[in-house]
């Protein structure tokens, strides 16, 4: 019988002891991947606990979802498929990750286990810049000393010569196509062509060079962990044959400080894979992994879909009346701004 704390000890194997055992080993203070997150937002700080997070350890787990991020979503589709336990890539935390409500009541009502692996899971293989076209020739994930900071230096990889090439090879792996494909078949299902969708939207792009622009190393980051301008400098000055930058899983935009200082320092500057990749990049690894230790167990991959829809045209016309009454009656009446 495998139970929830064999996925511990799988998450301890696969993280090379990363992970904790126990709580008290959370609450002494000191183990280095047991982290707090917060940006100063008052009450929004969340503490990264790689391991167990909730449910009984000897609960017996015969199939196991993984998932980028734990939402009410997750837990509905684990309640509605008989999963017995989740690991989350991302912190999981009370009401964020469970509608709203409480964690343990809402998981106790689908006999859930959670886990989450995060920092702990970064850095231990080279999957990304190898998706990317790189192999990497030195890195850090606490660049510049801030814990989390991740930032490669690579070289291409045989047939990977233009940023092109790069772009290219992002579309193959990440089957863009069917993507694409997908929304085509939602647009014309609903007969809504205006439907966006995010793996499309945040394809791969150029800022700074074009598809023919030659690439041999890269500087290859992620822009929502804090890198900044004097990283890269700093980076750049390390590594001066360097000649573009790659800018993955977060992504910047036209006049963003980063894409400036790459100018001044005359390099190519590109965007890879964004966040919702990720499951794939990452997710799909560890799943394979856990799949690989845990007999008996069968492991799924949840993956999120995510599209943008303008709201008179979201859903069927009844529901469009029971959404224009709603806010007639009900929001737009006695709680208007004009009555305040």
């Amino acid at each position: 019988m495998t139970t929830v704390s064999d996925i511990v000890n799988a998450l301890s194997a696969i993280t090379g002891g990363r992970t904790v055992s126990s709580m008290d080993e959370v609450k002494r203070g000191d183990h280095p991947f047991v982290i707090m997150k917060s940006s100063g937002i008052y009450g929004k700080e969340v503490l990264e606990i790689p391991g167990l997070i909730y449910g009984n350890p000897g609960r017996e787990v015969k199939k196991l979802a993984v998932c980028m991020t734990m939402t009410e979503v997750v837990i509905e589709l684990a309640g509605a498929t008989q999963v017995d336990a989740i690991v989350a890539h991302h912190p999981i935390a009370d009401a964020a990750s469970c509608g709203g409500v409480t964690l343990k009541n809402y998981l106790d009502l689908y006999d859930i286990a959670g886990l989450e692996c995060h920092e702990a899971f970064h850095g231990l293989h080279p999957g990304i810049p190898y998706l990317h076209g790189h192999k990497i020739q030195k890195g850090s994930i606490s660049y510049g000393g801030v814990h989390g900071n991740i930032m490669y230096i690579g070289n291409t990889l045989p047939g990977i010569e233009t940023l092109g090439d790069i772009l290219d090879r992002l579309d193959s792996f990440m089957a863009l196509d069917q993507d694409r494909a997908l929304l085509d078949a939602e647009r014309q299902l609903r007969g809504i062509f205006s439907i966006c969708e995010t793996s499309v939207e945040t394809h791969g792009f150029i800022h700074l060079g074009t598809r023919e622009s030659q690439v041999e190393q890269i500087l290859h980051f992620f822009p929502h962990t804090g890198f900044s301008s004097d990283d890269m400098r700093r980076a750049i000055a390390e590594n001066p044959y360097v000649d573009t930058v790659l800018a993955s899983i977060s992504r910047v935009y036209e006049g963003h400080p980063l894409v400036e200082t790459a100018r001044e320092l005359g390099l190519n500057f590109m965007v890879g894979n964004c966040h919702v990749m990720e499951i794939l990049e990452n997710g799909l690894p560890l799943a394979h992994a856990l799949d690989e230790l845990l007999e008996g167990v069968e492991v799924v991959l949840f993956r999120d879909r995510v599209t943008s829809t303008p709201v008179r045209q979201v859903g069927s016309p009844t529901m469009q009346i029971y959404a224009q009454e709603m806010a007639a009656s009900h929001l737009l009446g006695k709680h208007a701004l004009s009555d305040v």
